[in-house]
């Protein structure tokens, strides 16, 4: 209502300024003094410049938000991705009513989706925990859900936002704790992984295996004679079957298949948790009342009959959404970053 009153007025005065000054042409032409004239002008534009400030104070919250940007990790090409993202864009707009544009941003890494965040180029994100915290801690966004997966804890299926990792050797290795494989060689699945890399670390700095220095990053070297990154979890499970490192770790949200293939050929030795689940993160320039009206729709893919829209193009074990925060979803990430130092660094 102030809005729409005092922008109208603006016009008006708008429209007013434009009169005078007309006048004042006219005026000069009969050679008249213009003194007043410029005088009543001035105070007019300072008047309407007031009312535009007045009006945009007063500018209700999410006014002129008609388009909602959401950034996904990329886990195929970006047209393959885009392809598979036209049926979950048109679910989120129909909840939204279909008077809100829906776009769904594929980037090119998780750091060009925390400056997305930053600066409201994308209004939400699908990440996993490290770049989440990241988008909290640079970006200024704000964690809204945390995604409920069905991930393997022990020998168990569980529906949870966190699971764990496990240290796994060979059965017959001799191998019986993680200090017992100082010296020797192992195979890390990437250095950005929280399950595969974070948690692990802090691990050993929990049990003292590693020491960090002020300002400096833990380094698996210090320990280990060798480090290896193998690409992903597959990939180090067949660097241990063959013989090539001594030590590797499996997380309880791969496929289960491969969990279970791991399992059943390795003896743990270690273990590391709760890691955090992804995450819904939300930039804090998607104001009311958009935001609440988007975070709503995202919960409802928690619905038996919406679920696919998720397992088919995010997450393949995607259960629902828990509404959360940041400092209760990423609380054990944080403490593992505190124990080793580690920064996140991103080969594009």
């Amino acid at each position: 209502m102030i809005l729409t009153f005092f922008s109208q007025l603006s016009s008006d005065l708008i429209l007013l300024r434009h009169i005078v000054l007309a006048a004042g042409k006219f005026k000069r032409q009969e050679g008249k003094n213009m003194r007043a004239d410029r005088t009543l002008f001035h105070k007019l534009t300072l008047l309407v410049a007031l009312l535009m400030l007045f009006s945009l104070v007063f500018t209700e919250p999410g006014m002129g938000q008609n388009k909602l940007v959401m950034a996904i990790q990329p886990t195929l090409s970006s047209d393959e991705m885009l392809k598979k993202a036209q049926p979950l864009e048109k679910f989120i707009k129909d909840e939204l009513g279909g008077k809100t544009a829906v776009q769904i941003y594929i980037p090119t890494s998780y750091a060009a989706v925390v400056e997305s965040l930053r600066f409201g180029h994308a209004h939400i994100a699908f990440m996993s925990a490290w770049p989440a915290q990241l988008a909290v801690q640079l970006g200024g966004a704000e964690v809204a859900l945390a995604e409920v997966r069905r991930v393997m804890q022990g020998d168990k299926p569980v529906d949870s936002t966190s699971y764990s990792s496990y240290w796994v050797v060979q059965p017959s290795s001799p191998y019986k704790n993680l200090k017992s494989l100082k010296g020797k060689s192992v195979c890390f699945s990437s250095p950005i992984s929280t399950s595969g890399y974070v948690a692990p670390m802090g691990r050993m700095a929990e049990l003292n295996l590693i020491q960090v220095g002020k300002g400096k990053e833990g380094d698996p070297k210090t320990f280990f004679k060798e480090v290896v990154f193998g690409g992903g979890y597959s990939q180090c499970w067949q660097a241990l079957k063959q013989g090539q490192v001594d030590v590797t770790i499996i997380a309880g949200d791969v496929p289960e298949k491969l969990y279970k293939e791991v399992l059943a050929s390795t003896r743990i030795i270690e273990q590391q948790g709760p890691i955090p689940s992804h995450a819904v993160v939300v930039s804090k320039e998607l104001k009311e009342p958009l935001r609440s009206q988007a975070i709503g729709a995202i919960a409802k893919l928690g619905e038996p009959e919406h679920q696919a829209l998720m397992r088919s193009f995010i997450s393949s074990i995607f259960v629902g959404f828990k509404p959360t925060t940041a400092a209760e979803h990423l609380g054990a990430l944080n403490n593992y970053l505190k124990l080793v130092g580690l920064k996140y660094t991103e080969r594009l």
